[in-house]
């Protein structure tokens, strides 16, 4: 078979929202569907999966389809050649952690000694041989999430799909769980869909992004492409960019009416200018020297963010600036105040809108 080993359009009309999403995704790799909330990376996982019908459009793996409308096709859930991890990962809580293994085994047809051969050694090679006669109260979040990933890989699937597999964890066990995960999906020969809303885990884990907002793909490439230029005022909060569009000409980029940025590169037409909270500088007055940027702008709220406090300046543009607890107490900030907003044209990055 030549081309991806998953080729699907997920279109999904439910009510008011409708889906639709190309995705192609090659045997070995690792793809991230990132969105926020409601914008249909759990429905797409379900279309994928066979819990939620399409409506148009068609899911093909390995060349065969599971669910194409328009020739009225469907596979049902339990014939697919797919391994799910639910993000409660979902075990059977009357069943050992070898039992749970091999009920996928079993449930496409292997013997009961067979199945449970293939259990022990997928228990194995997640390092949870010892943990095999517990049940699923006695395991850590950790070894809980382990277990659902040897049940899915368990039944050897074309298309593995991994539903925010590290969202119940702990800080902790999440770095260390996400190492582990890292080593499985690599060694997995099938194609892999991981739906996240973080990017740490989408950017550690996956050789590729694709985001979706509102049922639409709105930008999609590799992590270094992706977080390099931003599309979208979700994605550049995502990777932690200030974000602004505009008519770009001869090195500058007017942003708003009352607004036009000197920038470091030479774009012409529509444009997107970022640059990160850090490179934002906060002046009680309107500076002087070098700053060929300043606006005037509104203290719009201030919150903790890291070792910074994150401040909102409303204005002809709203930005996010990082400044630090003593900057802040010297300037005397409070929502509402009046302040003026710089940043460096070299602490900007401009690029086409287009393309």
């Amino acid at each position: 078979m030549t081309g991806p080993l998953l080729d699907a359009r997920l279109v999904v009309d439910r009510g008011a929202f409708r889906l639709d999403v190309p995705l192609r995704v090659a045997a070995g790799e690792v793809v991230a569907l990132l969105g926020p909330n409601g914008a249909g990376k759990t429905t797409a996982l379900r279309a994928l999966a066979g819990l939620q019908p399409l409506t148009d459009g068609h899911v093909t793996l390995g060349g065969s389809d599971l669910d194409r409308p328009a020739r009225a096709t469907w596979v049902p859930t339990e014939r697919r050649p797919i391994g799910v991890v639910f993000q409660d990962y979902l075990l059977f809580p009357h069943l050992t952690a070898l039992e749970n293994v091999a009920f996928g085994p079993r449930r496409h047809g292997a013997g009961r000694g067979a199945a449970r051969g293939t259990a022990r050694e997928w228990l194995d090679r997640v390092g949870l041989a010892e943990q095999a006669h517990r049940r699923p109260r006695q395991l850590s979040g950790g070894q809980a999430q382990r277990v659902a990933l040897a049940r899915a890989l368990a039944v050897t699937p074309s298309l593995l799909l991994l539903d925010e597999p590290l969202a119940a964890l702990d800080a902790r066990t999440r770095l260390e769980t996400r190492a582990e995960l890292h080593r499985h999906l690599t060694a997995h020969p099938g194609a892999t869909l991981l739906v996240t809303h973080d990017p740490l885990d989408a950017l550690a884990l996956a050789d590729r992004l694709v985001i979706v907002e509102g049922g639409r793909v709105v930008q999609e490439g590799d992590g270094a492409s992706v977080t390099a230029q931003p599309r979208t005022d979700y994605v550049a909060r995502l990777v932690g960019l200030n974000l602004h569009r505009g008519r770009a000409s001869a090195g500058r980029v007017r942003v708003a009416d009352e607004l036009t940025l000197t920038v470091a590169d030479r774009v012409d037409g529509e444009a997107f200018v970022a640059f990160r909270p850090a490179a934002v500088a906060v002046h009680p007055n309107r500076p002087d020297g070098s700053p060929r940027n300043a606006w005037p702008a509104t203290v719009g709220g201030i919150q903790r963010h890291g070792d910074y406090l994150r401040v909102r300046l409303d204005g002809p543009i709203v930005v996010a600036a990082d400044i630090t607890p003593a900057a802040a107490a010297q300037l005397r900030l409070a929502p509402g105040q009046p302040v003026w907003a710089a940043v460096k044209a070299a602490e900007t990055h401009a690029y086409p809108a287009t393309g």
